[in-house]
Formats: structure tokens, sequence, C-alpha cells
């Protein structure tokens, strides 16, 4: 997937020739170039900018100073690029639009991951990102220091409002889901969206789940949702959670909130490729 993600964004840029960099650099000329920091936040991309300098040009020589997770600042020099002009310029902006917008993903997340400290509570992405380049996304989660939830819709079973709605109550979409994963033979984990404490109470009555969102509930309802549940079943906390209202959510007991704004608004890290001489 990785690579798919890579040649894709490199065609994308390229197309038939950097006419650019063809037009007035010699094709044998050799140069270095650095990546700057020029924000302060938590790298990420560093490993996935090796793999594209790899992809394009297995001859350029990568030296990496700083690594995915750490705490950088304006002035710093994350890695050195060596070899044909020519490639450095041509993974550029490739390489930059990657690792600025990770880079971004990974500083919001672990801003809200150090909120948490000290409680049990752990902070998840959502499936709100960026179509055809996911898994980077959520690669700068894990790089932030949070967890990733499901990657897409087959890798875990969510019956959330609208399932519900359509399957016509909370338990026919639980026991339709159970049927499903019998005949087809599959193991997946079923999470179940609620949206009120009668919605809640339903679901304890069947059972059948492996974890409960509690969609839009305020902190003093959480709790009470949670010791309902009494660790029968994850808890999953959802909806208009900031980062002013993370830490009153989080001492609820819940075992995890998803914050859909890591990967759909985060502020990019500025970074850049310049020339060394």
């Amino acid at each position: 997937m990785i690579q798919s993600i890579i040649q894709t964004a490199l065609q994308e840029d390229i197309g038939d020739g950097d006419h650019s960099s063809l037009a007035c650099i010699p094709a044998d000329a050799m140069g270095e170039a650095k990546l700057l920091v020029k924000d302060s936040g938590i790298l990420a991309g560093v490993d996935l900018a090796r793999l594209i300098c790899e992809t394009y040009d297995p001859s350029l020589q990568f030296e990496e100073l700083l690594h995915d997770g750490e705490a950088v600042s304006p002035g710093q020099i994350a890695f050195y690029i060596r070899g044909k002009a020519q490639s450095i310029l041509a993974v550029e902006r490739t390489l930059l639009n990657f690792m600025q917008r990770m880079s971004g993903i990974a500083t919001v997340t672990n801003q809200l991951v150090r909120l948490l400290d000290g409680t049990a509570t752990r902070l998840l992405d959502t499936r709100k990102t960026t179509p055809g380049i996911r898994y980077m996304e959520k690669w700068a989660v894990r790089i932030g220091g949070g967890v990733n939830h499901r990657f897409a819709l087959y890798d875990m079973i969510m019956l959330k409002d609208n399932h519900v709605d359509f399957a016509g109550g909370i338990q026919q979409a639980i026991e339709r889901t159970q049927l499903y994963l019998k005949a087809t033979g599959k193991e997946l984990k079923v999470e179940i969206e609620v949206r009120n404490l009668d919605e809640l109470e339903q679901v304890l009555a069947i059972g059948k789940v492996d974890r409960i969102m509690l969609d839009n509930f305020t902190p003093e309802l959480l709790k009470e949702a949670v010791q309902r549940i009494g660790g029968r079943y994850e808890t999953e906390a959802s909806g208009g959670i900031t980062k002013e209202t993370l830490r009153s959510f989080a001492e609820t007991g819940v075992d995890f909130i998803s914050v859909g704004a890591l990967t759909h608004s985060f502020k990019s890290l500025d970074l850049s490729l310049k020339a060394n001489f």
C-alpha cells in the first residue's frame, strides 16, 4: 500500500518529466540538500521520505539526523539527501507534501495524548482522512502517540446510528450482525454506537458486542454510562470533544476517545528542502 501511494504521488507530480530541472541542470550534476525544520512540533515522515528517495532513484544517499516522533524546533536539520541534482528536485515536493502533513498530524496528536497523562484513556483516530493517503495519515497518528481505530470498512464492524436505523433497531442490527459473522466465518470485532442511556440499556440487555461508542454524551452522562457498563465491554467516547474538554471526558474512566480532527483539522508543519552548499 505504501509503495502504491508513493508511485501514484510521484507520477502525479512528475508525469513525463521534471522539465524545469531537465531544462537547466546537467544530467550528471551532483548535489546535496537538507530538510530544514521551520516550525515547532513532532517530526513525522522521515522513514517515508527515505522510501520516496529509494523508489525514485536508488542511488540517492539519505543521511538521517532526526527521527520520526522527535520534538523539533526551527533551525534543525532532519536529514541530508545526496546524489543527482535532478533526482533531488524531482522528489522534493512529494516528500515535503507528505512530511508537512504527517508532522502536523503527529503534532496535534501528541498535544492531545499529553493531555491524557495520568488517565487510562487512549486517543483514537477515525476514517475522516484524505482519500488515497489514509495509511500515511494513520501512520502519523501512531508516530504522535495515538492509537489507530479500524483502518477501513472491512476490518471491523461498527454499527453506527444509520446502520441501526436502517436495520430497524438495535436488536435487529446486533442479531443480524451475529448471523452474518457466523455465515461468513469472519472474525471481526463489533462496535455499536448509542446516542443516549435508553439505547445503552438496550445494548446491555442484548450483549454480543465488543465495544460501545457513546456518541455526543456530556462528561456527566458519560461517567454514568461507563459505570453502568461496568467493564463488561470496551467504551469509546466520540463527538464534539475538543482540546479544552478532552481531559474531562478522560476522567470519566472511558477506555478510548476518538477525535476526527486529528486527520481533518490539523495545521501542517513548516518544512523546507534546501540545496546545501
